[in-house]
């Protein structure tokens, strides 16, 4: 049995979901849409499939859907997200979209609540935990390898010159960066943000950016729009009272450190994955798997909710830094 998927929104990121899907054993790539007539007949013809120009007419169409990724766009990259996904909901089909979940909180907020009143699977793409790597390390810190936690320390930061709104920065980047560090230390508790402006920027391209968490540990973030691609995309590092791990580029070398003793333990490429544009088969066929299961609303990796959790600490970051002080979430 395959699970007939369509493709709202087929740009760079969209046409990467309809690959994926159309390559997929347990996935039919049906529909592909988008309100650029061109985008969505150049798609159709390359991945065999239906091509409709919005979503209404998709579903006013009785074609069969089980599934759909909303990959629009829009301001800060989740300005577009918000129509097409309820949409989709109301209709009951279950959506997977792309961060950020909304770059508006209380559109994050509609779209959770409206999933989980009809009891539908919402996932988001947060795609950096769905890597053989990251998988090994959250392994660790479950089975108490890593003993109590104490600290985290991530590094986000890629090449992006682009200039929209003050926040594009913190709001299209950091939905990843803090899932991450949700998925290894929990919920934030208090955050504080600092923040500036690089050589001839117009919006806030640098930050740094502290935390206490609820479980007791502290941790910071160090995040970046104006750093080249040399310097290496991510870098995470989560402390211990037993030991550390170091994990690099979201899937590339992962090394364990104990806290006592000089022997270590490092894996490159877990699973074969050598490249972050792997990480979209990974998560997408997570999604897939996760459907064909049928596995609850309410248990699916990487969900609208934990996207939401990730968007209001980066709100949590901006209001810190507009009143100079310590915020609580």
């Amino acid at each position: 049995m395959t699970l007939k998927v369509a493709v709202v929104g087929v740009g760079n990121i969209g046409s990467i979901h309809a690959g994926v899907y159309k390559d997929h054993p347990k996935a039919e790539l049906v529909a592909v849409c988008d309100i650029v007539k061109e985008k969505a007949d150049k798609a159709a013809e390359k991945f065999g499939c239906r091509a409709f120009y919005s979503v209404q007419e998709m579903l006013a169409s009785g074609i069969a859907l089980e599934a759909v990724s909303v990959a629009t766009k829009g301001e800060e990259n989740g300005g577009e997200h918000f129509a097409p996904t309820m949409e989709l909901l109301r209709a009951g089909i279950p959506v997977l979209g792309e961060k950020p979940i909304s770059n508006r909180i209380e559109e994050g907020e509609q779209m959770v609540a409206l999933a989980r009143e009809k009891r539908l699977p919402y996932g988001v793409n947060l795609n950096h935990r769905f890597t053989p790597a990251a998988e090994r390390a959250k392994q660790w810190v479950d089975e108490g390898r890593l003993g109590k936690l104490h600290m985290i320390n991530m590094r986000m930061w890629i090449n992006n010159p682009v200039e929209t709104s003050p926040w594009f920065h913190l709001r299209a980047l950091h939905p990843h960066s803090f899932d991450v560090i949700r998925y290894f230390c929990g919920d934030v508790k208090r955050i504080g943000a600092f923040m500036m402006k690089g050589e001839g920027r117009q919006i806030w391209s640098n930050t740094q950016i502290i935390m206490e968490f609820e479980n007791g540990a502290i941790g910071n973030l160090v995040g970046s729009y104006d750093a080249g691609a040399s310097y290496g995309l991510e870098l995470c590092e989560l402390v211990g009272s037993k030991g550390r791990f170091v994990l690099e580029d979201a899937c590339e070398q992962l090394t364990f450190y104990p806290r006592q003793g000089i022997e270590t333990e490092s894996y490159s490429y877990l699973g074969g994955m050598k490249a972050f544009p792997e990480t979209f088969k990974s998560r997408i066929s997570d999604w897939i798997e996760q459907l064909s299961a049928g596995t609850p609303y309410d248990k699916i990796n990487g969900s609208g909710e934990d996207a939401l959790r990730a968007q209001k600490i980066i709100e949590g970051a901006i209001r810190s830094f507009e009143t100079s002080s310590i915020v609580e979430l």
